[in-house]
């Protein structure tokens, strides 16, 4: 099987440990619209607690009825998360067998790097299709909605205590 990768990055005008700690406080479904032939995200349901420690799952619900299982696999605070989708229902699943994303966080001139990595894993026989979607529609979508997630956790990263 093969993978296929996308990136996107931007920096936020606040520290390493609150920017880390906003990042994995945000809600997906404020925050992944539909784009093109990405579904939003509608919903997060059947979380098995908060997203910040590894081994927790939750399920995103999608607006074309399918959805995927987020299960986190690394968290580095303040320098990086990680997690697993599987369970791809819905279009997604005809195409891929799973998927792996990456935050890494660094200090920059005013404040954080981000820097986001999607990498998803064809099913066999689909890897053009999955290189096509990732490269025409996913990559923009990343670029389109890292922004909005940034300024808000610039804007909301003075409330988070430090540890």
């Amino acid at each position: 099987m093969r993978t296929f990768s996308a990136s996107a990055s931007a920096v936020v005008a606040a520290p390493p440990p609150l920017v880390f700690g906003r990042l994995l406080a945000h809600d997906p479904a404020r925050f992944y619209p539909r784009s093109g032939i990405i579904p939003a995200v509608t919903a997060v349901h059947d979380a098995t607690g908060s997203w910040d420690a590894a081994g927790r799952t939750r399920r995103l619900e999608q607006s074309d009825g399918g959805s995927v299982l987020e299960t986190i696999r690394v968290v580095e605070a303040p320098a990086r998360f990680a997690y697993d989708l599987t369970d791809f229902r819905g279009f997604f699943g005809v195409l891929v067998a799973g998927a792996h994303a990456e935050w890494r966080l660094s200090r920059a001139d005013g404040g954080t790097r981000i820097h986001w990595t999607y990498s998803f894993t064809a099913r066999p026989g689909r890897g053009p299709v999955v290189a096509a979607i990732v490269r025409l529609a996913w990559a923009g979508h990343m670029r389109r909605v890292l922004p909005p997630i940034a300024a808000w956790t610039a804007a909301h990263s003075q409330s988070i205590p430090t540890r």
